[in-house]
């Protein structure tokens, strides 16, 4: 565990499963924290995890979060200062709808265990663009 302060870096670290530009945060031993960012008008591609849940908190931007069996399958808005909970093994999926980039802290719980820890072959509430 690396206990030394972390700077975000100008560009992404990699694309996530979903499609999201991910910038790796902090990285403790009870969980990990990074910044995801969708550009205006992208959908990412629906997707659950299969061991880890996640918390999200929106800095900038406008969008909708779809996550299956909850809010009565509707998506959500979200924006500044809106936070959520996705739970583990829940189909999610995200679009930003607003006209700047769709930024959000993640903390995931517990850390991010790699490439197989996300699902892809999941059908969305939208078609990924």
């Amino acid at each position: 565990m690396d206990v030394d302060p972390i700077s975000l870096k100008s560009t992404h670290d990699y694309l996530a499963p979903d499609g999201s530009e991910i910038y790796l945060l902090a990285d403790g031993s009870n969980g990990g924290l990074c910044l995801c960012i969708l550009p205006v008008g992208a959908t990412s591609h629906a997707t659950s995890h299969k061991t880890v849940e996640e918390l999200w908190f929106f800095l900038e931007g406008e969008g909708e979060v779809y996550r299956e069996g909850l809010n009565n399958d509707e998506p959500v808005s979200v924006f500044r200062g809106t936070s959520l909970v996705i739970p583990v093994q829940t189909i999610f999926q995200f679009r930003n709808t607003g006209k700047v980039p769709l930024k959000f802290v993640i903390a995931t719980m517990p850390p991010w265990p790699g490439p197989n820890e996300a699902n892809t072959g999941v059908v969305g509430k939208w078609q990924h663009h």
